[in-house]
């Protein structure tokens, strides 16, 4: 099969059929043949769907004679642990005795690191940060490397490490580029924009068959933390939509940041579960909750929580996205799936927070809908560009980073009132909610 679908060396034909991959992936079936053919690509699918193999048989296709000790191939990683399972994939696939792997990572000093390279390296396994610094000091050879690959690039990007990739890039004078994620957004874009040669994008969704009994879930993205605010308080100030709302977030702080910006106009309509201090509105457990006539939306932090009953709540919020994917499903699972009262379920993200949605919905078998950002929403960037501008001709005393809880909409065109860009299925849902 691996020898019918793509032009492989004997070796590693031999090699990958004993370990065990009979059939290639999806995931390899459409990137193996660009690769091969020196084509940049970028490959975006989920944890276990083959990217790894993808990029180690594509790397050792290259040597197809005796390796020389010169750096051909260098692969960048997010950390330590990624560098380790990528060598101990080509160590598992290669069958080319005189190839020399060498990685550059912190679990080990730099000068020992130098010296492994000085002892020849054909390819190089390392984190940006290291392999920058062992370049800047004559260290790492990338005079003849014709190949870079970028594996977990969403990683990097969450990790800050986008500069040490292009300056490692640009070094590189020609060659070919594979970039390696889990999720593709604008930041991952904006790095791999300065060295990328027209690549083939490559997308691969590989839901598991078992579904989990979820609420319906719909995803809002958006650039960052303030938007979240906006967009919550743009939400929240329709009582008659939204009677009842529990929202999370990871952090007493966050929650308590959260509480802040809605009880300037909710007052009352707001509480917290369990606050630190007195000065919130407290209620003490989720029945509580339901039961008052008075407050309409409950701000819960996920830290010290233990598990909340949600059933017959109309709208749950995430404006956090949990590290753990179980404790998001938790909040989700429809445990009533035959009941009338229907809960939406609505997750704010940022770009960086995406590789944790596409877990999730691994997890559960099934992909959130994305839906488009209100017209009215006060996207939090051009707010803070605005009042530079203002500044720049009349300079406010207001610090300008400070978030403003009164500027989460823009008044709203009467074709838009209300409509929040659902579809009309889920608008149909929505509107039943009003007699909750």
């Amino acid at each position: 099969m691996w020898a019918e679908k793509f032009k492989l060396n004997k070796q590693l034909v031999k090699s990958v059929t004993e370990a065990g991959f009979n059939v290639p992936r999806e995931m390899q079936l459409r990137t193996l043949t660009r690769i091969t053919g020196g084509q940049d690509i970028i490959a975006v699918g989920p944890e276990g769907c083959g990217k790894t193999t993808a990029m180690v048989l594509g790397t050792l296709n290259r040597f197809n004679h005796k390796a020389d000790g010169v750096p051909r191939a260098l692969i960048l990683a997010p950390d330590q642990e990624r560098v380790f399972a990528i060598i101990a994939q080509f160590e598992r696939l290669n069958r080319n005795t005189s190839i020399r792997i060498v990685g550059l990572h912190t679990g080990a000093g730099v000068d020992v690191q130098m010296d492994d390279l000085a002892d020849g390296a054909d390819i190089v396994v390392a984190t940006p940060d290291r392999a920058r610094a062992i370049y800047l000091k004559l260290g790492l050879n990338l005079n003849k490397v014709t190949f870079l690959a970028i594996d977990d690039a969403h990683l990097i990007v969450k990790q800050g490490m986008q500069l040490p990739v292009v300056e490692l890039a640009n070094s590189i004078d020609k060659g070919q580029h594979l970039v390696f994620s889990e999720v593709l957004h604008d930041k991952l874009h904006k790095m791999i924009a300065p060295f990328m040669v027209l690549p083939a994008t490559i997308e691969v969704d590989e839901l598991p068959e078992d579904k989990i009994e979820t609420h319906p879930q719909i995803l809002y993205q958006v650039p960052n933390f303030g938007t979240k605010l906006n967009l919550l308080n743009l939400f929240m100030y329709d009582e008659e939509l939204f009677t009842k709302t529990v929202v999370f977030a990871n952090t007493k702080q966050t929650a308590e940041k959260i509480y802040k910006s809605l009880e300037n106009r909710l007052r009352g309509a707001v509480a917290m579960l369990n606050p630190s201090f007195f000065e919130f509105n407290k209620v003490n457990d989720i029945a509580e909750f339901k039961a008052s006539n008075e407050v309409r939306v409950l701000v819960i932090a996920n830290e010290n929580t233990e598990a909340v009953e949600l059933d017959g709540i109309p709208f749950i919020i995430h404006l956090d996205l949990p590290l753990d994917k179980e404790v998001f499903i938790s909040h989700v699972l429809n445990n009533t799936p035959a009941s009338e009262e229907e809960t939406l379920a609505i997750t704010f993200a940022t770009d960086i927070e995406l590789d944790q949605v596409r877990k999730i919905e691994q997890a559960t078998g099934q992909k959130m809908q994305s839906v488009e950002l209100p017209e009215e929403l006060v996207i939090e960037k051009d707010r803070k560009q605005k009042e530079s501008e203002k500044e720049a001709k009349q300079p406010a005393k207001a610090d300008p980073n400070k978030y403003v809880p009164g500027d989460a909409f823009h008044e709203k065109k009467p074709e838009n009132a209300k409509t929040y860009n659902y579809s009309s299925g889920t608008k149909a849902k929505m509107n039943n909610k009003r007699k909750h």
